[in-house]
């Protein structure tokens, strides 16, 4: 493990922490997709997983423009928190309550990634990486956006029906 002895060594470490929950994300999805019974979360996962495989991209353009490489530590706290979300999908459960878990583990991973971005954005800022800054930002406001997806699919839908 690298250590991290400035804001730069931290910068670098966020970039590949979130690397690293992406590809988690990446490989967690389909089994999302494919436990949603509603139609409308089945395609806000399509759409997130679509999403994700670009800010995957994203990430590794990021590591080349800080020169860094992109693989680095594993994320335990994804790792832990989409290992939750396995957990929850393993129980008996109706389809609508069902539904409303994944929503409820997916803003989970969400949260998760809006922390995970937000500092990166103002590390590359502070340091005057203002490329990498615009990047992190530009996935920053996808992962808020989701969320605000899941947020109105759980008020207005998903939650209603598992009530």
């Amino acid at each position: 493990m690298a250590q991290i002895k400035d804001l730069r060594d931290l910068l670098d470490h966020e970039v590949q922490a979130m690397y690293s929950a992406e590809k988690l994300i990446a490989a967690g999805l389909p089994r999302m997709i494919q436990n949603a019974s509603s139609s409308e979360l089945k395609q806000a996962f399509q759409t997130h997983l679509d999403e994700t495989e670009h800010q995957i991209q994203r990430l590794e353009q990021v590591a080349d423009l800080l020169e860094i490489d992109v693989d680095g530590d594993k994320n335990l706290g994804m790792a832990g928190i989409i290992a939750e979300g396995e957990q929850v999908m393993h129980k008996d459960a109706t389809p609508e309550a069902l539904d409303a878990a994944l929503i409820c583990g997916a803003q989970k991973v969400e949260h998760y990634e809006i922390a995970g971005y937000g500092t990166a954005v103002y590390l590359a800022q502070e340091l005057g990486f203002d490329q990498v800054a615009t990047i992190l930002d530009g996935i920053l406001d996808e992962e808020k956006r989701t969320n605000g997806i899941l947020n109105s699919l759980a008020k207005t839908l998903v939650n209603p029906l598992a009530e």
